[in-house]
């Protein structure tokens, strides 16, 4: 059953068209220069059916928690997966939502000049101004009371987010959220969720961001638990209506 995301209205942009596609776990809110409903639902079914048929041949990917390694020849979203978790210490499938949203949101961009792609929490984006990103934190008093306000210029930008007190995502840690700032979105997931792994108290939180500022490719990082909250990187930070 689908579950209303109340933080999918921050990331919106005003010239921009919303629209959400569903298809079996991948549950996408996409932003875009012009409804691109048919084209997005092709795209999770492309992107998706590739994930799907490397793991009939492969049923340990879905499972190991850790780093996998490729034996031959693989698609460029199983490639870009391995190389997260193998960066960031974890499984594949740690990188799974992310990666989905980068592939499609990368794919869209032949349509539209700007796009903006959640796949529950994990944000791929390519504007032609900035966007500020609401951080949903649970229960947290934090939570939805800040958001970061990125500007991806060039090139896309992704902003993920791993949680050990909301949703269904594996999280060996009890962070109300970590969000993790990346010019890669397989990369921020796999990275969010690893340095959530780190965190079973508020004593943790500097160590975690210490971890996470350590692995190739993270830009940002901001842990929110309760009301603490640690960051690092070159992040601005707005307060939320």
């Amino acid at each position: 059953m689908y579950q209303k995301r109340s933080y999918r209205n921050l990331t919106a942009r005003e010239n921009l068209v919303s629209f959400r596609v569903a298809v079996k776990e991948t549950d996408l809110f996409v932003h875009a220069a012009k409804p691109l409903e048919e084209i997005t639902r092709e795209l999770i079914l492309k992107h998706r059916g590739v994930i799907e048929a490397y793991i009939k041949r492969h049923p340990e990917f879905v499972k190991t928690l850790k780093p996998w390694r490729v034996s031959g020849p693989a698609p460029n979203i199983i490639n870009h997966m391995v190389l997260a978790g193998e960066n960031a210490g974890v499984g594949p499938m740690a990188a799974v939502a992310g990666a989905i949203a980068e592939h499609v949101g990368i794919d869209l961009l032949m349509h539209t000049d700007e796009v903006v792609v959640e796949n529950g929490g994990d944000i791929f984006f390519k504007t032609n101004g900035p966007v500020t990103i609401g951080i949903f934190a649970g229960k947290s008093p934090i939570s939805l009371g800040m958001g970061l306000r990125v500007d991806p210029g060039e090139k896309p930008l992704s902003v993920c987010t791993s949680s050990g007190t909301v949703g269904h995502s594996l999280s060996l840690g009890k962070a109300d959220a970590v969000c993790v700032v990346s010019g890669s979105c397989s990369l921020a997931d796999a990275a969010a969720t690893s340095i959530g792994n780190q965190i079973t108290s508020k004593a943790d939180i500097g160590s975690a961001i210490d971890f996470g500022k350590n692995i190739k490719g993270v830009d940002g990082i901001v842990v929110i638990m309760g009301n603490k909250i640690g960051m690092w990187g070159e992040l601005e930070v707005v307060r939320l209506k």
